[in-house]
Formats: structure tokens, C-alpha cells, sequence
């Protein structure tokens, strides 16, 4: 599978804007060969907006937003992962993303299970104990968001499920550059799995992100890495990277896990 990532500077409250750039990165993704497209946590609104635009703005996973990636990806035959504030049904708002395939089919939508600090917890509920992992092109992969990496035990447990790939949508800011530079690999190279964090650059009200973009291999060798300014990463998966992996660090069959259940 080869993979674009798009790192670019936040577009705050320009949902119609957003869309428009989703649909521009989808085509330059896809005339260079990519069956899918990453793109950072909140992608459609921004995210440093605020309650109030979080709660004007937010979406069904099947809103009309979601009908216009799901649009923009069968358009250019390419999967889409996106970041959104999503409204459920019992009108909790949850910092979501989805997997869209190039047929349009949504595979997964992921709501953020660990909330950062005061800006996260004022805008959104945290997400329920559910961390799918989906296949796409003969992948299997999971889906994670910002300070969720940054706990050892989510991306393991994506890994114990199956996961070869895991994607992170992120809006990671200054001071955090090391989550970007030593954080991101040692989560892949400690499950053996590819692992693609996706962040903006630039600035949002208050807040500088770090950009630092990557996409790093099983063994934790960093296969793209973007620096500050708004760009495309690509990157061709292997899996016998992944088998060579796990068989050189068998963390995961040789880990205890009853010495780690909620009940042992």
C-alpha cells in the first residue's frame, strides 16, 4: 500500500474551506500513486475553536460533511482518514475520526479515548471502550488520535488485536516536539507496526503546532518525516517488514497478558 499523509496549517471554522482542500490533496495523493490519505485530528473545523463552534459545527459520522468526503474519495478512488467534531445520537460531542474507502464505504470512525488537558475536556465527552481494527487493501489497521499515542497500552492493544498499521491523526503543539521525534517510533518499533502521524503546522489562536509529521516503520525507522512548513508524505508499506519485525522482537506473543488484565 502507499500512503500520503498531509500536513498543513489549520483552517479554523472554514468547514466548506476544508473540504475544498480535502478534495485538492485527495487528487495530488492519488495522481501519485497513494490509496490513502491522512490528515490531521479536526481536519474539517479546526481545533482550537471553542465549545461554541464545536457544538455549532459538530456531525453524525453519516452528515452532510461525511457525504461530501465520502464523495471527494470515490471521486479520486482513494481512502480518506479525517478528523471532525462528531454529534451522537444522544448529542454528546466526541473528537472523531473516520476511515473512508475509495468505494465511499465508511470503514471506522474512532472517537478520541484520551482527552488532553483543559482544551480537549472543554469541548468534548471522552470516547467509549472501543478500538476497532478494519482491514483495508489487505491491511489490517487501527486508528488512534493525538495524546491517545502517547499511552503505551492503547497502540499495544491495537497491536495485540491485529493492527500492522496504525494511524494518528494529531494536533500536537510546542513544547511536545519529542511526542514527534522519539514518542512516534518507539510506539512503532515496540509493537512492530507501521504507524503514521499526521499534524498540522502553524499556528491557532494561542497555540504553535510542531509539524513533524511522520511515517515510520515497524522496526521504528523513519520512512518520511515532514519538518515545519505545509506538505505531502508518501511512503510504500511492506508487510515482510512487519513479519521480519515480530519475529526479530516477539514482544507481543512472548508478552504475559495475565499479568496485565484488568482482572489479574
Amino acid at each position: 500500500m502507499r500512503i500520503a499523509l498531509y500536513q498543513g496549517t489549520p483552517r479554523p471554522l472554514d468547514v466548506a474551506g476544508n473540504l475544498e482542500r480535502l478534495h485538492q490533496q485527495a487528487q495530488l495523493a492519488a495522481g501519485r500513486g497513494a490509496q490513502l490519505l491522512v490528515c490531521p485530528e479536526m481536519f474539517l473545523t479546526g481545533y482550537n475553536i471553542g465549545l461554541p463552534a464545536v457544538q455549532r459545527l459538530a456531525e453524525a459520522d453519516d452528515g452532510a460533511s461525511a457525504m461530501e468526503v465520502v464523495k471527494i474519495a470515490q471521486a479520486n478512488r482513494i481512502a480518506i482518514v479525517y478528523g471532525y467534531p462528531e454529534r451522537a445520537e444522544d448529542g454528546a460531542i466526541y473528537n472523531s475520526v473516520q476511515l473512508i474507502d475509495a468505494q465511499g464505504r465508511s470503514l471506522c470512525n474512532y472517537r478520541k479515548t484520551h482527552l488532553f488537558g483543559d482544551l480537549d475536556r472543554a469541548m468534548f465527552s471522552p470516547g467509549p471502550d472501543h478500538f476497532p481494527v478494519v482491514e483495508l487493501g489487505g491491511w489490517k489497521l487501527g486508528m488512534l488520535i493525538c495524546y491517545d499515542i502517547e499511552f503505551p497500552e492503547n497502540a499495544r492493544r491495537l497491536a495485540l488485536a491485529g493492527a500492522e498499521l496504525i494511524l494518528v491523526p494529531t494536533a500536537n503543539m510546542e513544547p511536545y516536539d519529542f511526542i514527534c521525534q522519539v514518542t512516534v517510533r518507539a510506539r512503532a518499533q515496540e509493537n512492530q507496526c507501521y504507524l503514521v502521524y499526521a499534524n498540522y503546522c502553524g499556528a491557532e489562536g494561542e497555540i504553535r503546532y510542531c509539524g513533524q509529521s511522520s511515517i515510520v516503520g515497524p522496526d521504528g525507522d523513519v520512512l518520511a518525516l515532514a519538518e515545519r512548513d505545509e506538505g505531502v508524505l508518501l511512503a510504500e508499506l511492506d508487510r515482510e517488514r512487519v513479519v521480519r519485525g515480530r519475529a526479530a522482537f516477539p514482544y507481543l506473543t512472548d508478552l504475559r497478558q495475565e499479568l496485565h488484565s484488568r482482572n489479574g
